[in-house]
């Protein structure tokens, strides 16, 4: 899935650029503080990131913090204008930091040196920030194309980022992109449909309003927590199109010059969502859909067989 290019209200510095050399402790502070931010808001991306090479991991959890602190900000921290004030305030940062080579931010200094270290350009989240903005006032999705827009932001920059952080055995990084952009949609898609039930309580609906329609259910059926065969139909509907993903991303990861288990074990648990959804009789309002931790070490050491 190609990255289409959005304008946001600032201009992103050209790359190259340099970096404020940061003394060893505040740098490993940053990065520690990064990892805080991952541990705290996703089990399953912890789980799996345990299998990364050392050497990369801090770097990944700079990538994540990175993106938590933009979702935090729009799900969580704050409401209607001041959300809006304040990821406009975070995007500043981010582009203040690359002009400057710092920032009083420690999770944009450690990003900062996790993309000057792995040549990430700046523009790669330009549309992250879109997507971040969009959020605070787009709430329905009337086809997919229209929900791929969104996780053109959303999603596929986290996966290109960690394509440059892990390395590829291609020419070039972006020749594995294809294969990131379906593992972070297949994984955002898991996501969606695991927290329906959520996102109905935030006032978000990420189904696509044509899949609704197609299959006959409505926006007061999901209100209601409607089980039925109209739901039944169109969850399945929706797995498969995520698994379409699974399988496009599996073919890559062998294509990754490091951390190949870790990323295997990720798409294993967050396929994984889908089955216990599945096992669940597609009842995504009872519980929150994902693997035990037994069955997560299971998947864990599949995954290693899988990239042998």
């Amino acid at each position: 899935m190609a990255l289409k290019q959005h304008e946001t209200f600032l201009h992103a510095p050209a790359a190259p650029f340099t970096i404020r050399v940061q003394p060893s402790h505040t740098l490993a502070e940053d990065y520690a503080a990064c990892r805080v931010i991952m541990q705290a808001a996703s089990k399953n991306y912890s789980f799996a990131a345990r299998f990364l090479p050392a050497d990369k991991l801090p770097h990944v959890e700079a990538l994540y913090a990175l993106m938590r602190v933009g979702d935090d900000i729009v799900d969580v921290q704050y409401q209607g204008a001041a959300a809006r004030a304040a990821i406009e305030h975070f995007e500043a940062q981010y582009w203040r930091a690359f002009e400057t080579g710092d920032s009083a931010h420690p999770v944009l200094r450690a990003y900062l040196h996790t993309a000057h270290q792995y040549h990430i350009s700046p523009d790669l989240m330009r549309p992250y920030f879109r997507a971040m903005i969009e959020d605070l006032s787009i709430t329905r999705f009337p086809t997919f194309a229209d929900l791929m827009h969104y996780m053109d932001g959303s999603a596929i920059p986290v996966g290109r980022a960690m394509a440059h952080i892990l390395g590829a055995e291609t020419p070039h990084v972006a020749d594995v992109y294809p294969q990131a952009d379906a593992l972070s949609i297949a994984m955002q898609l898991s996501n969606f449909w695991r927290d329906v039930a959520q996102d109905w309580s935030r006032g978000r609906v990420y189904i696509p309003q044509e899949d609704l329609e197609h299959f006959g259910y409505t926006e007061a059926d999901l209100a209601n927590e409607r089980l039925n065969q109209n739901w039944i139909a169109l969850m399945k509907f929706e797995i498969a199109r995520a698994e379409t993903y699974y399988q496009t991303a599996r073919e890559g990861v062998k294509q990754l010059s490091s951390g190949r288990w870790a990323v295997m074990s990720a798409l294993e648990i967050y396929r994984a969502i889908l089955t216990s959804i599945r096992q669940n009789h597609y009842n995504v309002f009872a519980g929150r859909a994902g693997a035990s931790k037994i069955q997560k070490m299971k998947l864990v050491v599949a995954a290693g067989w899988q990239v042998r």
